[in-house]
């Protein structure tokens, strides 16, 4: 089993108003994981949250940008660590299961551990949210490949790697859904774990909107599908303009061909316009295609400049100064 008492582990719980919540989580986790460190990232809280937060053992700071999009940026800019937990400061989520994710993170070399919410509970996990779950889960899968079954957990265990390479754009809680499209476009190594899921406490309020978070994330998918795969967007466009035009344009070759005459000229025009723009919106696809390669390859950098989980730290300052030096370092490992 591997040994968890050398890292430096984090555990990361985005809040807003959990007064009656956090200590819980905190506590939980501090059992679990004693030698972590637990931070709470107060997202504008009204209610007791930071002074139950403080008085529980965590870390607190403060983000004054609204939105669960906001937070994550500052806190993976703010937090050094070897493993990274974020999760949910609504105690839904089961802490016990924390050290087997991190242990699979470490064990497999992985990037990104996601727990996969298992719940009986109706209150817990809405039908309305299962069924929209699993539509956007589909969704990417269709643009990006593989994917997760749960694209939307809080609740998810991260390497330094992942972190330091991520730049997150989202605001609010869409943010679930860029995370798991960074590691499918990067092709980092990732894995799913069930894990508990449990009702909220009584008195204990739902930030989520089912109708309004839920075409806020499909507006992020439809977003992140024209920024990440600009040719198959732009594609879809070329293809619905060209098709609409030769379909207009065939009545009026027909009568051509038959008179020599062009009788429904506005017809005429809106077919070559739209022939036009087919045109434009397939070169746009392949200009975007070029460049999303290339920013990918930047993101790859970035995520590559960071060592790998568990790499020794003679290897890593060595690796340091052969990028310094531009000259390849040579070492010698023992163990």
């Amino acid at each position: 089993m591997h040994d968890l008492s050398h890292l430096r582990i984090a555990v990361l719980v985005p809040c807003h108003n959990e007064a009656l919540t956090i200590a819980t989580v905190v506590s939980d986790f501090h059992d679990c994981l004693p030698m972590a460190q637990v931070y709470v990232f107060d997202n504008n809280s009204t209610d007791a949250t930071v002074a139950i937060a403080q008085a529980s053992g965590a870390i607190v700071r403060t983000v004054s940008s609204q939105g669960k999009g906001s937070v994550v940026r500052r806190m993976f800019a703010d937090i050094d660590a070897d493993a990274y937990i974020m999760v949910d400061g609504d105690a839904t989520y089961d802490a016990g299961v924390a050290p087997q994710l991190v242990r699979k993170l470490m064990a497999e070399g992985l990037d990104m551990v996601v727990g996969c919410r298992v719940s009986d509970e109706q209150a817990a996990y809405r039908f309305g949210h299962r069924f929209g779950n699993g539509m956007l889960s589909n969704f990417v899968s269709l643009i990006f490949g593989r994917t997760f079954t749960d694209i939307l957990s809080g609740y998810r265990v991260f390497s330094r790697r992942y972190v330091k390479s991520f730049a997150a754009h989202s605001v609010g809680f869409e943010i679930e859904t860029e995370l798991t499209v960074h590691a499918l476009e990067l092709r980092l190594p990732v894995a799913e774990v069930a894990t508990r899921y449990i009702s909220r406490p009584e008195g204990s309020l739902s930030k989520l909107n089912t109708y309004r978070d839920g075409v806020r994330i499909f507006m992020t998918i439809m977003k992140l599908f024209k920024s990440e795969r600009p040719l198959a967007f732009f594609s879809i466009g070329f293809a619905v303009c060209a098709l609409s035009s030769v379909l207009l344009a065939i009545p009026l070759i027909t009568t051509f061909l038959q008179t020599g005459l062009v009788p429904r000229f506005p017809t005429a025009v809106l077919c070559a316009s739209m022939m036009i723009l087919s045109i434009i919106l397939f070169v746009c696809g392949i200009t975007l295609d070029a460049i999303t390669k290339g920013r990918i390859e930047q993101k790859r950098y970035a995520y590559l400049a960071v060592p790998a989980p568990g790499l020794h730290k003679a290897q890593a300052a060595a690796m340091r100064a052969e990028k310094a030096a531009g000259a390849p370092a040579i070492m010698s490992v023992v163990g």
